[in-house]
């Protein structure tokens, strides 16, 4: 965790009290981005989370529906063994389904931890843009370039920089800005699942999509063998049938509503799959014009969304930083939107904006009575120090802004006319 450094001008007492305000928290406790945690930072979803329960009661009410009205007489008109076990399918695709779903929804996508500081402009092998340094031949200062050649394949692609990640972005990478992440691969943001769809969860999200295809398929089967062996039993039309089994004339319009949405849905991934495109790559038409270099052919599109290993996340949300107490108490004010461990702070929390809006005719007394409690009280004889900001060589940081605050708040104004008695 970075903190603000030392000024030269703080005493040894003054950095001990600073010391002392230091604490350990877990990295998903400070995250920088929008995600929620569970299970002390195990599972990681998205701002949306709650979305993820509409998709499961979409998915579980009209199941139990199915096994409530319909199972009785699926059992009756097909082998006792052959009913219970067409029941027992569908309650198996259920699950998976599911689990699915809660693997798509709950695992890191692909973050990119962010940089604490700028890259330097050759810190790797990629090469600047030729607009850019041409602009940058007849400008004074140089700044970092927008965007970066890089070679993949033998095509150059532009990478660009995140100003909120502080990095530039690999081939593929885009910053959601529903997670405030970069995502590795990122496909696009899911509403349904709740979590962005990258590199670490892109094939469990077409595994779920698939499998909910199959899911509306098998319950429209059986909900329309239903209709058929009342209508051969009663001897009845289509809408007596459905007089008699509304549940399953319900269940045969759902099922085909939503067939047609994640049977398109999964067809368009296998799509860019075969292809290896991803959503975010297609709806922008990058490769219309020129060649895909990440397409190796369909086969070897396959294997590498299925076969290949999934890699490590590339951040831990469980390991231990160490914060100041200032900086985590400003974090858990401002709408649980905390500060990441990698990167200082470098602005008040808008929600701690009262607490840290101390006057500046007060400040100096407020700094006299941090010196008093490390054994620096002033004499009576000696001048009172004006810290002026604007002629000083150090910035006062925000963390000792706030420090001060809360330790003027605790002693109170009784104190702080104690103090100014003595300087008199």
């Amino acid at each position: 965790m970075y903190r603000a450094p030392f000024p030269a001008q703080l005493s040894v007492s003054d950095r001990r009290v600073i010391d002392n305000n230091a604490t350990d928290v877990r990295v998903y406790q400070v995250w920088k981005g929008s995600n929620k945690f569970f299970l002390g930072g195990r599972v990681i979803f998205g701002p949306d989370v709650r979305s993820i329960f509409l998709t499961i009661s979409l998915i579980v009410i009209p199941v139990l529906l199915f096994c409530a009205f319909v199972s009785r007489r699926i059992i009756y008109a097909f082998d006792n063994h052959l009913g219970k076990l067409i029941i027992f399918i569908l309650i198996l695709l259920t699950v998976y389904d599911l689990i699915l779903l809660l693997l798509t929804s709950g695992r890191d996508p692909g973050i990119i931890p962010r940089n604490s500081h700028p890259p330097e402009l050759e810190e790797d092998g990629s090469t600047m843009s030729t607009d850019w340094l041409g602009s940058q031949s007849s400008a004074g200062v140089p700044n970092l370039p927008p965007t970066k050649d890089v070679v993949v394949n033998g095509v150059i692609v532009k990478v660009k920089y995140c100003q909120t990640c502080m990095l530039y972005r690999p081939p593929r990478c885009s910053h959601c800005s529903i997670c405030n992440n970069c995502v590795e691969r990122f496909d696009h943001h899911c509403p349904w699942v709740g979590q962005c769809i990258g590199k670490r969860n892109y094939r469990f999200f077409f595994m779920f999509v698939s499998s909910t295809t199959v899911l509306c398929l098998y319950v429209f089967v059986f909900s329309w063998v239903t209709i058929k062996k009342i209508m051969a039993e009663y001897d009845c039309n289509l809408w007596s049938a459905f007089l008699k089994s509304p549940v399953s004339g319900i269940l045969i319009l759902y099922t085909f509503m939503t067939a047609w949405f994640v049977g398109g849905l999964t067809v368009f991934h296998l799509y860019l799959i075969c292809t290896n495109q991803t959503t975010y790559e297609n709806f922008r038409y990058r490769y219309d014009s020129k060649r895909n270099p990440y397409n190796r052919g369909c086969v070897r599109n396959v294997c590498e969304i299925f076969l290949s290993k999934i890699p490590k996340s590339k951040s831990n949300f469980r390991a231990m930083v160490r914060v100041d107490s200032s900086s985590l108490f400003g974090s858990t004010m401002s709408l649980a939107r905390p500060m990441s461990p990698n990167i200082p702070k470098k602005s008040f929390d808008i929600e701690t904006g009262k607490r840290q809006a101390v006057v500046a005719e007060d400040f100096e007394d407020i700094h006299s009575q941090i010196d008093s409690v490390g054994g620096l009280e002033r004499c009576g004889t000696q001048p009172r120090h004006i810290i002026q900001c604007e002629n000083s060589n150090w910035e006062i940081s925000p963390n000792i802004s706030v420090m001060s605050a809360e330790f003027a708040m605790e002693q109170g104004f009784k104190d702080r006319e104690k103090v100014c008695k003595k300087g008199h």
